[in-house]
This record gives C-alpha cells, sequence and structure tokens, in this order.
C-alpha cells in the first residue's frame, strides 16, 4: 500500500493501482495528522493478533472471536518528505527519518527490526512465532518490487504458495 499525502489530503493505493482510501478511512485520517505536509509511504495494512503476530487473512474475514487490532498501517520506507524526493538516499537514513515522521501516531507504524544479523534475527522469528522477515541492505536505494537488495526468508508451510517471492528461502523451524 502506498501512502500519499498532500496536505490534508491523503490516498491508499495498493500496488495494482487500486484505491482503498474509503476502506481504511481510519487510516487514511491518521496519515493525514501526520505533521509533514507532503509525504509518501511504502507500507502494507495489517491486523495482528493477540500475541502481535500479523493476520492479513482477518482483513477479508475478521474472526469475530479473537483479540486484534485495528487495522494498521505498517511502514517499510518512505519515499518522499517535505517536497524531498528520498529514494536515492541509504535505507538507514530513510528509516531514521521514517521513525521520526511516524512517532506518536497510534494506527501508523515503522515495521518491526530485528536483530541486525540473520542468524539471531532468524531465532527472533522462530522465538515469536513470526511468518518470516525480510533482510535488506541498508546502504540500499529505494527500488520498487522484488530486489537483489532484499531477501524474504519465510519459515516452511507458513503459507500456502505464493510465487510472488521467486527469491525466498524457504527453512523449516527447529525441533
Amino acid at each position: 500500500m502506498i501512502a500519499y499525502k498532500k496536505g490534508a489530503h491523503v490516498r491508499l493505493v495498493s500496488r495494482n493501482g487500486v484505491d482503498h482510501t474509503s476502506r481504511f478511512q481510519n487510516i487514511a485520517t491518521a496519515v493525514s495528522k501526520l505533521s509533514a505536509r507532503t509525504l509518501v509511504l511504502d507500507g502494507e495494512v495489517a491486523v495482528f493478533d493477540e500475541q502481535l503476530r500479523s493476520r492479513f487473512e482477518w482483513l477479508r474475514e475478521p474472526d469475530p472471536n479473537a483479540a486484534a487490532t485495528p487495522p494498521l498501517l505498517m511502514v517499510f520506507d518512505i519515499l518522499y518528505h517535505g517536497g524531498r524526493d528520498l529514494t536515492a538516499r541509504p535505507l538507514r537514513d530513510r528509516r531514521a527519518r521514517l521513525e521520526d515522521v511516524v512517532a506518536g501516531n497510534e494506527l501508523v507504524f515503522p515495521v518491526r527490526r530485528l536483530a541486525p544479523k540473520g542468524l539471531p534475527a532468524w531465532q527472533q522469528v522462530i522465538e515469536r512465532g513470526y511468518e518470516g522477515y525480510v533482510a535488506k541492505d541498508e546502504s540500499s536505494a529505494y527500488e520498487g518490487g522484488a530486489t537483489r537488495r532484499w531477501l524474504k526468508v519465510k519459515q516452511k508451510g507458513w503459507t500456502i504458495g505464493d510465487e510472488r517471492w521467486r527469491r525466498r528461502i524457504s527453512v523449516a523451524p527447529r525441533a
């Protein structure tokens, strides 16, 4: 989901061009309250269960008996801020700016960060029961879509075949 903000006007648009602003009006309102006059954020809408695991299926079919967060915008990256294109800047700089921009918002959050090295990060995935993680090169410029500068690593069998992620490594959890 790409969030576009210009003044108080916000649009939430999926990667395939569908406008979801009215569907996620609370998120659009939350983005409109961010202090930046102009802003473009790259993220995804998610719902989390009581153990803070993402439950994307609950966006389509909420479980009325489960404790869950409202839909939240989990932001991967900030592409444009205050009249400046940030896509050529290193991820580490964009991440720092992103954290400042969304600080204190109740429905817009930067994605969680795990340990900076692969194996300790994978251990956190296993311990916390997460689906997986995306490893990114902190010196990289922004590139939309799949790129060689990041790698999505998922637990084996977490989801039914998703061929969008061709460069995925699936591993079985340790017993």
